[in-house]
């Protein structure tokens, strides 16, 4: 195992690689089309209902923006689309998405540049997150620098079996401004006023100049009216916020409910996936590896079991991970009061209450927000078949990944390059 030495992975808790090879170097995404995603569903639908199920397929479009694009073109609420699963922006992608009460006439007569709906069934019940099998990636890493490029390749496909850090990825975070999960912590706290601040007015220092300078001068003024007409219109997330504040301005709570429901809910699950890339790194700073199970551990079955692991059953826990029976996970905190079990539970209270965060944050943001923030176990390690080839200075690799996991996270095994150069 080796350090990152990169300051912005090592805030966002992403602090070791299980390979001690040097990296390829190279670029993630030179274009759209080195970034291939496709969503697998868990069924296709059958039958009748008031959701249309679409596959769309789209190139370069951030997530939520392609999502109130398409709500705008068919005159119709965001809130009446749902999806199992987000997907990058710089990349081309296939995903599946549910809309209510829309007919297939108005989904063919739709002409959005890089995008494309096709309704393949209906369905009772909307999309929702998570309900998906999972996603095929077809990547390639341009411009590598490596002086042996293959035999690094060579060794961390050969690892990938055997799994790599399952952090969640800079994508969780935000890319060009990784805010999200300090958003949350904000909410959490009830600190609705910091939590607006943070998201509108905190600069970044790989945003444009401008917008740097439009939201400092926020910072500073407080004047919403003002900064709605600097900021460029792409920035419509901020502008939303703002547009509250211009009517009410210490309604700050009223001002974050401006957000999309779903883009609410994902600050404070980006503070959890903080938490989890936090403790994570601890277990592998103390030396500790993915499949090796120490007492306190919690294990996570292929059929949902769950189990701790004890200095009795340790020689057993060690077959099964052997043979992918189980997973070694870590517990993601939530609205329901835990025992510790381990070192890896004891890390993250300490960071909790660092942070001044316990259940009854969680439970109070969960009413705040609309979405239910229970616990969770999440695998330690993310595995996968890795089939890879090099051609030259590029690389590419393709492999299926379960949902939630981050193809960014295999890629930064490989090329163990500034995480600026994989977005």
């Amino acid at each position: 195992m080796i350090p990152t030495p990169y300051p912005l992975e090592e805030a966002l808790g992403m602090g070791w690689y299980v390979t001690d090879t040097p990296g390829t170097g190279g670029v993630l995404r030179k274009s759209p089309e080195d970034f291939v995603v496709e969503e697998i569903p868990l069924q296709e639908p059958s039958g009748s209902g008031p959701y249309l199920i679409c596959r769309l397929e789209k190139r370069n479009w951030e997530h939520q923006h392609a999502m109130k694009t398409i709500a705008s073109a068919l005159a119709i609420s965001h809130r009446r689309i749902a999806w199992a699963g987000t997907k990058d922006k710089n990349a081309v992608t296939s995903q599946y998405v549910s809309i209510y009460d829309v007919d297939e006439e108005a989904i063919a007569g739709l002409r959005i540049r890089d995008l494309a709906l096709q309704p393949i069934g209906r369905s009772q019940h909307q999309l929702a997150l998570g309900l998906l099998a999972g996603n095929r990636f077809a990547i390639t890493i341009r411009d590598c620098t490596a002086a042996d490029t293959a035999a690094i390749v060579d060794a961390c496909t050969a690892a990938g079996a055997a799994g790599f850090p399952n952090y969640f990825g800079l994508q969780r975070f935000g890319v060009v401004r990784p805010v999200t999960h300090l958003v949350g912590r904000e909410i959490l706290r009830g600190d609705y006023e910091a939590a607006a601040m943070t998201y509108v007015a905190l600069a970044c220092p790989d945003e444009d100049e401008e917008v740097r300078g439009i939201r400092a001068a926020y910072r500073e003024s407080r004047d919403a009216q003002a900064t709605i007409r600097a900021l460029p219109r792409p920035l419509g997330f901020e502008r939303s916020i703002l547009s509250r504040l211009a009517e009410a301005p210490e309604d700050h709570a009223g001002a974050l409910k401006n957000l999309p429901p779903k883009l609410l809910s994902m600050f404070v699950s980006a503070y959890q996936s903080w938490l989890f890339n936090r403790v994570l790194s601890m277990r592998l700073a103390d030396g500790v590896g993915l499949d090796e199970p120490v007492p306190g551990d919690r294990l996570l079955f292929a059929n949902g079991r769950e189990d701790i692991v004890t200095g009795t059953n340790r020689r057993v826990v060690s077959v099964h991970l052997g043979r992918g029976r189980c997973a070694i996970a870590l517990f993601m905190p939530g609205s329901e009061d835990v025992r510790l079990e381990g070192k890896s539970d004891e890390c993250m209270a300490q960071l909790l209450e660092k942070d001044g965060i316990a259940t009854e944050n969680f439970k109070r943001a969960a009413d705040f927000v609309g979405l239910r923030y229970n616990g969770t176990l999440r695998p330690i390690a993310v595995k996968s078949e890795i089939a890879s080839r090099v051609s030259g200075r590029d690389v590419g690799l393709a492999f299926t990944l379960p949902p939630g996991h981050y193809a960014t996270t295999i890629c930064r095994e490989f090329m163990k390059a500034d995480p600026k150069a994989m977005i």
